[in-house]
């Protein structure tokens, strides 16, 4: 069974950093792609960044071009998210996923497994 657990979330102030992980276990980790989703009170769940199962693909959202990278380490299992500059339009509750193939998307409905999300909050 896959199971996905999140950490790294928190209060930071507006144009602080946090770095997000998630620790996956249940099937071969490098071979398939990852994703961050974030959802904000109120509104729908939104692509944030995924990458392919080696690494050496990633895509972002516009918003966070330039200030957050993903990034993994397939020997721990483990993909990550730093997120520089915080805004507070950042503010969410954070969702990593596995995509059961190698390469990156970012429908959410390419996703089969999720963790249960992390909140990151952004004082201005």
């Amino acid at each position: 069974q896959v199971q996905l657990v999140e950490s790294g979330g928190g209060l930071v102030q507006a144009g602080g950093s946090l770095r997000l992980s998630c620790a996956a276990s249940g099937r071969t980790f490098s071979i398939y792609a990852m994703g961050w989703f974030r959802q904000a009170p109120g509104k729908e769940r939104e692509f944030v960044a995924a990458i392919s199962g080696s690494g050496g693909s990633t895509s972002y959202t516009d918003s966070v071009k330039g200030r957050f990278t993903i990034s993994r380490d397939n020997a721990k299992n483990t993909v990550y998210l730093q997120m520089n500059n915080l805004k507070p339009e950042d503010t969410a509750v954070y969702y990593c996923a596995q995509r059961p193939s190698y390469g990156t998307r970012r429908n959410a409905n390419e996703y089969d497994y999720w963790g249960q999300g992390t909140q990151v909050t952004v004082s201005s």
